[in-house]
């Protein structure tokens, strides 16, 4: 909860709470950036609808043996997030050689995903602070992923 310094009449301060001004300027101005997350999480169906038109670059950043015994999602490449800050941060030619891809550009559309959210989510912070603006990632995660795909395999038999 936001609080406030109030100053009585006496002259003590007391706490209150800022959230009904908060309250009164977001219903007067819309949702300012200030006091509201901007969404940046991707749902398994439009990460789906993403990899099928080729328009992003989707970095796992699992480690590489979680990927080696649990699978990744088709169209992924592997950055561990320990790498994701100085991965993007290298010139072209080293990216392509390390990751055997093109290193996106800052305008490129990036979707970053690990087993269940808490690391991409950290991945696409940190590509946002680099100035990659259109990094989101997908929460649900590999776990996700997974539930999803295998329900769509029954539904086709």
């Amino acid at each position: 909860m936001l609080a406030r310094l109030v100053l009585g009449t006496s002259g003590r301060a007391a706490l209150g709470s800022v959230e009904p001004a908060l309250g009164g300027l977001k219903s007067i101005w819309g949702c300012s950036q200030a006091f509201c997350s901007t969404p940046k999480g991707v749902t398994y169906r439009e990460l789906k609808s993403l990899l099928n038109s080729k328009d992003i670059m989707l970095i796992d950043v699992r480690n590489t043996w979680e990927i080696l015994e649990q699978g990744k999602i088709p169209g992924s490449i592997n950055i561990p997030l320990d790498e994701v800050g100085e991965a993007l941060q290298m010139n072209p030619v080293d990216f392509k050689e390390k990751y055997c891809q093109v290193k996106p550009s800052k305008s490129d559309r990036l979707v970053f995903s690990c087993l269940a959210g808490v690391r991409s989510k950290k991945a696409m912070d940190t590509a946002i602070s680099l100035g990659y603006n259109s990094a989101q990632h997908y929460a649900g995660g590999w776990k996700e992923w997974v539930t999803y795909e295998i329900s769509e395999e029954k539904q086709e038999s």
